[in-house]
């Protein structure tokens, strides 16, 4: 799909598919090869395709020819249930930008609807205020997983799994619990790298050409401040994470070992019992107490009594 945007009275309008050659920002999201072709023959200038943006060395997501940057960054698509990585490319000319994605972005859509009054804008001012927008959607989920880190780890400290539903309850929600910081972690880890993309592009677009505009320069050099500040805040959750991760398999270690910790209890207190059932069972006619009266009773005394011994010792060394 594409859109053309031109700017009128310091705001973006999309233009008809007739007038797309007065734009100056051409937005293509999952593009056909005719609308590959059109902005092709408008601009002048090759746009590259979704395996050339997906490359991983810098110099592929980073490079200048003559006037033109292009540029790509990973980003975070957002999907009903999850989130996946995505890529996105920049095609920037002192006349044209041209931005290429493979996912549905509210940003983008935002952004041509409110981009604010600042005379008339071009194409830097476009590039610039979609890298803002990027970096704000960045902070805003950075967030997010905070407040979700947050209650997970009120979760782990202040409540008593199974105390209500027993411990099949407990690793029900443990397991949950796991699944969770896993999937946030994998947010963590598309957003890291979605920073450090743009933490890579806004220094290399002030240097790589010099028609670049002084205003665009210093919004640029502000991105870079704050995309630091995410880069940190970043770290610091996926520490979080981490030390969430490891006490959530702690206390799954914990449950184990009380486990076995009560059948190793049952196993040993049944043990004196069935050595003196095993005593008095045998069947030789010399056993003292065969004849006795009170031989029933008193095996029976025994027995229970060598149950409840070792409870009691295990009680007073606290072990239970």
């Amino acid at each position: 799909m594409l859109k053309a945007y031109a700017c009128q009275d310091g705001h973006l309008h999309c233009l008809p598919p007739e007038k797309a050659s007065e734009a100056i920002w051409f937005d293509l999201e999952t593009p056909a090869p005719e609308e590959y072709a059109l902005v092709t023959r408008i601009t002048g200038f090759p746009l590259p395709h979704h395996a050339e943006l997906a490359e991983i060395e810098t110099s592929s997501r980073l490079s200048v020819k003559g006037d033109i940057l292009t540029l790509s960054l990973p980003v975070v698509v957002r999907l009903p249930d999850s989130v996946e990585d995505g890529v996105c490319g920049f095609v920037l000319s002192p006349k044209y930008l041209v931005t290429i994605r493979f996912a549905p972005s509210t940003l983008f859509t935002q952004f041509s609807a409110s981009a604010p009054p600042e005379g008339q804008l071009a194409s830097a001012d476009i590039f610039s205020g979609l890298l803002e927008g990027i970096v704000d959607r960045l902070a805003d989920a950075l967030e997010r997983l905070r407040e979700e880190l947050d209650e997970l780890s009120h979760r782990i400290f202040h409540h008593r799994f199974g105390s209500r539903n027993g411990a099949r309850n407990a690793e029900r929600e443990l397991q949950a619990l796991l699944v969770k910081l896993g999937q946030d972690y994998d947010t963590i880890s598309y957003l890291r790298d979605s920073q450090l993309g743009v933490a890579r592009i806004a220094p290399y677009a002030i240097s790589a050409v010099e028609w670049m505009p002084k205003t665009v320069r210093e919004r640029l050099k502000s991105i870079q401040k704050d995309v630091s500040s995410l880069n940190e805040f970043s770290t610091h959750l996926t520490d979080k994470v981490q030390f969430l991760l490891d006490t959530t398999l702690g206390l799954i270690n914990i449950a184990q070992n009380s486990l076995i910790k009560v059948l190793t209890v049952v196993s040993i207190v049944g043990i004196p019992p069935t050595l003196i059932a095993g005593i008095y069972g045998m069947n030789f006619k010399n056993i003292p107490e065969l004849s006795w009266k009170f031989g029933y009773a008193y095996a029976w005394g025994v027995m229970v009594v060598s149950a409840i011994a070792p409870l009691l010792w295990f009680r007073k060394r606290g072990w239970i």
